[in-house]
């Protein structure tokens, strides 16, 4: 009995390999397409949310692409261990850096252009939209997930690793914040979202929080949209949301604000 092959879309460009299948994702490359590769001790936490959604149905018409490389295949030893204690002693433990290289090298290989390789971090550079922009117009990027107690910190060094960070707190691991870099980026890849209009407009695009948003029905629980939003007049309606984008951002982000208030002075 043969083996039913994935659904891919696009121009394929298959390079060979002598690597065991095992070590990876089934789905050939589709030439010029954006695509990130994940290095993972749990590749079936993915796509996960990914695959559903405007992000899954892009995945399918071959927008973007997903591969995942599974640690535990370069573990080493009988039982493919990927880490061991902490030197110096301590809690926890560490993913070695003879595993972690030759997952990284072998993911790596043949790749050209601009190709980031990130390893998501709680002390790295916290996501903001300015990254999801930047690693859009990547033509993608590799992703290496923690757990335990991190990773090896030769091998940040060695291969100019970039730590990215989800936000000021710590998880069981990168999977999680790996899928909401993907998402944010994602969607900011022609053709994703359908109307790039939405991403022009949304909190900040421009540097400030996105104005309210109202729909039917008209009044809801004696609360009804903001009679300028009915009037039909677009260019007050335009002045209105930023004015209201102004107003929030002031309020609940001022360190934002403050950035916006610099921009503008510098204009």
């Amino acid at each position: 009995m043969t083996e039913k092959p994935g659904k891919s879309h696009g121009r394929k460009a298959i390079r060979p390999t002598l690597k065991p299948r095992e070590l990876m994702t089934p789905t050939p490359d589709l030439h010029g397409v954006w695509k990130a590769k994940i290095i993972t001790l749990f590749p079936s936490a993915f796509p996960g949310v990914l695959g559903e959604s405007l992000t899954g149905k892009a995945l399918q018409e071959g927008l973007w692409q997903l591969e995942t490389v599974d640690l535990r295949q370069f573990g080493v030893g009988k039982h493919r261990n990927v880490d061991d204690t902490p030197a110096g002693g301590g809690a926890g433990m560490v993913l070695r850096a003879d595993v972690l290289g030759e997952a990284i090298e072998h993911t790596m290989a043949g790749i050209r252009g601009n190709w980031p390789l990130i390893y998501l971090s709680p002390r790295g550079r916290r996501m903001d939209q300015q990254m999801m922009q930047s690693l859009a117009r990547c033509d993608g990027m590799t992703l290496l997930c923690g757990r335990f107690e991190g990773v090896d910190e030769r091998v940040l060094e060695h291969y100019g690793v970039q730590e990215v960070s989800l936000g000021d707190f710590v998880m069981t691991g990168g999977e999680i914040a790996a899928q909401a870099l993907i998402d944010a980026t994602v969607r900011l890849i022609p053709g994703v979202l359908g109307n790039q209009a939405s991403a022009k407009e949304e909190s900040f695009s421009s540097g400030l929080l996105e104005h309210p948003q109202y729909t039917r029905p008209a009044d809801w629980k004696g609360r009804p949209i903001p009679d300028i939003l009915m009037s039909g007049h677009h260019g007050r309606i335009a002045d209105w949301r930023h004015e209201m984008s102004e107003e929030i951002t002031r309020e609940r982000r001022p360190d934002l604000w403050g950035a916006y208030q610099k921009s503008k002075d510098n204009d």
